[in-house]
């Protein structure tokens, strides 16, 4: 499996994967006032996007909103899915996770 995958160098800071989550300010004061924020609140809902990566060959693309903190999992999910990331389990997971190949029996 390894073999057909291309590798390639990549310098430090173009290693990761970003995913950013934006969640939105506006219309929390309580005068109402356009421009003014409450520090340290926000709504529940929001975007995610990706982060432009030339090493992993990722580029930006249109935003994913969300509506509700259960949603933004199958935001970022969606993301990953839409720059063809392939996310690999990690030691943790699996121990609750079963393979592919234990899924296929």
């Amino acid at each position: 499996m390894a073999g057909d995958i291309e590798e390639r160098e990549a310098e430090q800071g173009q290693r990761m994967i970003e995913v950013r989550v934006r969640f939105w300010t506006n219309d929390l004061t309580d005068d109402g006032a356009k421009g003014r924020i409450k520090p340290k609140h926000a709504w529940g809902s929001g975007i995610v996007r990706m982060k432009r990566n030339e090493s992993h060959g990722v580029v930006s693309g249109k935003p994913i909103p969300f509506n509700s903190m259960m949603e933004m999992p199958a935001a970022i999910e969606r993301a990953l899915i839409e720059h063809g990331v392939k996310v690999h389990r990690s030691r943790k997971m699996k121990r609750y996770a079963p393979s592919p190949e234990r899924i296929a029996r």
